[in-house]
């Protein structure tokens, strides 16, 4: 089947794409389910089985091994459902000839496929022989699935701690790995070598006799570095990596796991120069782990994908990535949130997110896993978080327990959004007897951290009336900084449409270049790292802040080059760019100074 678009929705939240595929599979669009949540999984299975009349056997916690049963049973359903769709979409020319024609004007000007349909319509219009190239020619988006690879917390029973199989990210890749799906996981959050082994056990992940893998993997990563280490990793077990998913550090929704200062596009530029030389290194590792395996060796080198995502707001950029880099799909997050047709949001949520401006929009610390996180001003479960706070009664009844991590205070590991390490952590507090002001700044961080396990998936509740009891009708939402360039409610042929310059969605003439906005979020966080170490700076702090300018520096150089040799590339916008990048570089000196006045300081101190 030949690739239609060259975008895709990345997982958004742990609701707002859960049944994204089961909208735009039948268009061509690759997306993704995040597996996070199998209590809302099975809240939607049901759902579903209902609108369809499909019998529904509940698969309640009593059940053995739940948590993977209910996510194989949901990605089934949303498989049968969605191909079923896209069976009838093929079928029903005739009928439903306007979703053909919807289909193929939102394919880019590029798509070999919508070239061949133009000239087999053009020549003569035999329905029977278009009805068969249909058949043979259009393909579904891929239903592809997320595992944050660092929520794999331990599971209990009444008789003790369960084996570590048993762990959370550990059963959502069994649920995945027994599913009907062909199509991809994306793994990201960073490297977990017990999960990364236990893919192992799992047939469909390794290479037919044909060199096809029927669930392929992806890895998301922000530098080629990591990249090259977890894809020898995976083939020395015998596992290929089919796609590098680069995302910017920071300018990029959800949580943020910033670079030391490295920037998305010398990062881009390093894997389309090495990418040759990636894939034949990574080649060499896994034939001789199949061999070893007695497993059959492709006799060619298997296909590897480079994606981008992070940012990305103009068709211009859209295409300077595909042209430029050479990535062979780009990922659109944020923006799609204002459309319904593809995502879950709720009303009040959409409406916030399109009043949304650049001071709305900010990198908290709300996160229980201590990640810099992408929120929203004003919504509601921020203002939920706020009122307990106020009442007196700081945290989280912690429902579902997906991001517990610290044992500061118990044996058995709970989350820091939680009433029950807040109230354990302010006593502490309160016993510390520090300042008035010492005291505020330290129980703002406290009672800060916000319940997101169950925030980020209220919306596909709320959205199809679903029972909120447990959960209650919070809603937090972690769109990018880009949000603030998007301002209505779009269809998804708008969308469509801005993303292959057919129109313009933004009426903002102020929008920062995605390369520019990344650089100045990155400045900004090391202003904030800097003024964390102005009391007292460590020598490790020091070398950190001096590699990160050191980096930033280089990435700037990197830009000037790029910039000012580009013909017929951002021509309307190439000398604010390049004003963008004075202005960078003076305040990137100004911090590198003050970084070093500090060091002083602390040396004659010392």
């Amino acid at each position: 089947m030949k690739k239609t678009h060259s975008f895709h929705i990345p997982v958004m939240g742990i609701g707002f794409t859960i049944d994204t595929p089961l909208k735009v599979s039948h268009y061509g669009i690759d997306s993704v389910i995040s597996l996070v949540d199998d209590f809302l999984l099975e809240k939607l299975r049901e759902m579903y089985c209902g609108k369809f009349a499909i019998p529904y056997n509940e698969i309640t916690e009593k059940t053995e091994d739940f948590r993977a049963k209910r996510i194989t049973s949901y990605l089934n359903l949303i498989n049968n459902l969605a191909e079923k769709k896209f069976e009838e979409f093929k079928n029903a020319t005739i009928e439903k000839g306007n979703e053909i024609k919807e289909y193929f004007n939102m394919l880019p000007v590029s798509s070999t496929i919508k070239q061949e349909f133009k000239i087999l319509t053009e020549k003569y219009f035999n329905l029977i022989k278009i009805r068969n190239w249909i058949k043979d020619n259009l393909s579904m988006g891929s239903i592809d699935v997320n595992i944050m690879t660092k929520i794999d917390n331990d599971n209990y029973s009444k008789e003790g701690k369960l084996p570590v199989e048993y762990n959370d990210a550990h059963a959502a890749l069994r649920g995945y790995a027994n599913s009907d799906l062909n199509s991809s996981i994306v793994l990201s959050a960073g490297m977990n070598p017990r999960l990364y082994g236990y893919l192992e056990q799992f047939e469909d992940f390794y290479p037919d006799e044909n060199g096809e893998i029927k669930k392929k993997i992806v890895l998301k990563v922000s530098d080629y570095r990591s990249a090259l280490i977890q894809g020898k990793f995976l083939s020395k077990k015998g596992l290929w990596v089919s796609e590098y998913r680069i995302e910017s550090g920071l300018n990029c929704r959800g949580h943020a796991f910033a670079t030391d200062g490295y920037l998305l596009g010398p990062i881009l530029a390093q894997f389309r120069d090495n990418r040759k030389e990636l894939i034949q290194s990574i080649h060499e590792i896994l034939v001789r782990a199949l061999s070893n395996k007695n497993r059959s060796v492709p006799e060619t080198e298997l296909p590897l994908k480079i994606t981008a995502q992070g940012g990305v707001g103009t068709a211009e950029e859209h295409q300077f990535l595909i042209d430029h880099y050479q990535v062979d799909s780009v990922g659109w997050g944020t923006p799609f949130l204002l459309v319904p047709e593809a995502t879950t949001v709720d009303d009040y949520t959409l409406n916030k997110l399109i009043e949304a401006k650049e001071d709305d929009l900010y990198l908290s610390n709300i996160s229980p896993l201590g990640v810099p996180f992408n929120n929203l001003k004003g919504n509601t479960k921020e203002l939920e978080k706020l009122s307990l706070v106020d009442k007196g009664r700081p945290g989280s009844s912690c429902p579902k327990k997906y991001l517990v991590s610290n044992k500061e205070f118990t044996e058995k590991t709970i989350c820091t959004a939680s009433r029950q390490y807040q109230r354990l952590k302010l006593k502490e507090l309160d016993e510390e007897g520090v300042s008035p002001d010492e005291y505020q700044n330290k129980f703002e961080k406290i009672v800060d951290k916000s319940c997101l396990c169950v925030g980020l998936g209220t919306s596909a509740l709320l959205v199809n009336n679903l029972d909120t009891k447990v959960e209650g009708d919070g809603v937090s939402v972690c769109p990018g900084p880009n949000m603030a360039y998007f301002s209505k409610i779009m269809s998804l042929k708008e969308i469509t449409n801005h993303i292959y310059g057919r129109s313009n969605i933004i009426d903002r003439t102020d929008r920062p270049n995605m390369f520019i906005k990344e650089l100045t979020i990155y400045i900004d966080f090391l202003k904030n790292k800097i003024e964390e170490t102005r009391v007292s700076m460590t020598n490790k702090q020091e070398k950190y802040l001096l590699t990160f300018v050191k980096n930033l520096k280089e990435g700037i150089s990197y830009y000037y080059r790029l910039f000012n040799d580009l013909k017929d590339k951002f021509e309307d916008t190439k000398s604010s760019i390049l004003n963008d990048l004075d202005a960078s570089k003076k305040t990137l000196h100004l911090l590198n100074l003050e970084i070093e006045n500090l060091s002083l300081v602390m040396a004659i101190a010392h």
